[in-house]
């Protein structure tokens, strides 16, 4: 179709769903170097705010369940404003916040309304690529989606390092805004009234059912899922394992995140370019055994104890993968379901938030004097990911 020729040109449309793509990922882990300055300022524990950043997890989560359908049912555009908008003015809120108790349901709000471009950017993309073409555009939104993870922590660190801690949220309040303009003049609606699913419970829940009924579908699901729970399992805890652990300054330990972002970039672009020749079912593969290589190496770090940058080489190649794994997964299970690609979609991220914010809230209640919770964690996720796609996945690939 003619939309996918004006994708590739138009270079500010790929970065408005960048940008969108962002925002939860910054909402996470942009002020995850001022977790102890946030801790002193309440006269709280720093376990107490970390269950913030699992509070706002657990709000992706059910936002996703929930703003799918309604995506489905009025269209991708005016779902995504409404839900950054809300997102944005919950952002300059918490800055007036000084209860611990209210900024963690405060995070709560803001996960849930953040949701929305996170499960509808999938849906638009599905509306105007085919498998292979989804996959190399969920490539590049995923490499967005997971780098900025692991960049946030960098300017954050430097905000907290020159400003309070409130101008991170400034910061994310005026990425929304600027999503806000870019998205109403340059993103299309592409989910037309003649492909719209009317919003009713028996017709969303037989949706949900279609989804879950199929072993290939769930198989990818988990996948992908676990996958990102060890990335979760990293971002709840590495920086307080970096920090508190290994010394490393708030404003530098972001720097240590640099390799971690550099093969995440090399995955993303190895993907744009094989997908199209080896499919993305091969290339999911290659993403799964290197990370289930790479949690395997992470437990052998911590029980031998062989130190620090063997511990953050093996990090690295591990969330690595997860563009990879994360693209082609997505791509397989948008396929089956063109027409409820948003329903599809917000189920599967609501699965993946749900688990990762499962995962961090475990880590959280772990101490925190060694890296062992955190690296066996990970290991386990890959485990358990490989698993799913074996015993799900493959044996009922046709």
């Amino acid at each position: 179709m003619s939309s996918s020729k004006v994708v590739k040109t138009n270079f500010i449309f790929v970065i408005t769903l960048g940008i969108l793509s962002m925002l939860p990922p910054l909402g996470v882990d942009m002020y995850l170097p001022a977790f102890l300055t946030i801790a002193q300022d309440f006269g709280v524990t720093n376990d107490q705010v970390q269950h913030t950043l699992t509070s706002f997890a657990y709000g992706l989560a059910l936002g996703q369940l929930f703003w799918g359908p309604f995506g489905d049912s009025f269209g991708r555009k005016p779902i995504i404003l409404l839900g950054v908008m809300v997102a944005s003015v919950a952002a300059l809120i918490l800055t007036q916040i000084h209860s611990i108790g209210n900024f963690t349901a405060l995070r709560f709000e803001q996960g849930f309304f953040g949701a929305a471009p996170v499960v509808l950017v999938g849906a638009l993309l599905r509306d105007l690529f085919d498998k292979n073409e989804l996959s190399k555009m969920m490539s590049t939104i995923s490499l967005v989606f997971m780098v900025a993870p692991l960049l946030a922590p960098i300017i954050g660190g430097y905000i907290v390092y020159f400003f309070h801690w409130h101008a991170i949220f400034y910061v994310i309040a005026f990425m929304g805004f600027l999503s806000i303009l870019l998205v109403f003049f340059v993103i299309p609606e592409t989910h037309h009234h003649d492909k719209r699913i009317p919003l009713r419970l028996n017709v969303i829940a037989r949706n949900f059912m279609a989804l879950w009924k199929q072993k290939q579908v769930l198989g990818y699901m988990f996948t992908t899922s676990f996958a990102f729970g060890g990335l979760f399992a990293f971002v709840t805890a590495g920086s307080i394992v970096y920090i508190g652990i290994y010394g490393i300054k708030p404003e530098n330990v972001g720097y240590f995140f640099m390799l971690n972002i550099a093969i995440m970039a090399s995955s993303s672009f190895l993907n744009r370019r094989l997908v199209g020749k080896f499919g993305a079912e091969t290339m999911l593969r290659y993403g799964l055994g290197v990370q289930f290589l790479a949690g395997i190496w992470l437990m052998g770090v911590i029980l031998f104890d062989l130190g620090f940058w063997p511990m953050a080489l093996g990090i690295a190649v591990f969330v690595g993968q997860n563009p990879l794994i994360s693209s082609n997964s997505m791509a397989s299970i948008l396929e089956k379901f063109p027409n409820a690609a948003g329903s599809a979609n917000s189920m599967v991220g609501s699965v993946r938030f749900g688990i990762g914010a499962c995962i961090g809230s475990l880590i959280a209640l772990m101490p925190t004097d060694s890296a062992l919770p955190m690296l066996l964690t990970m290991g386990g996720c890959s485990l358990v990911s490989v698993l799913f796609y074996v015993f799900l996945t493959a044996k009922n690939l046709k």
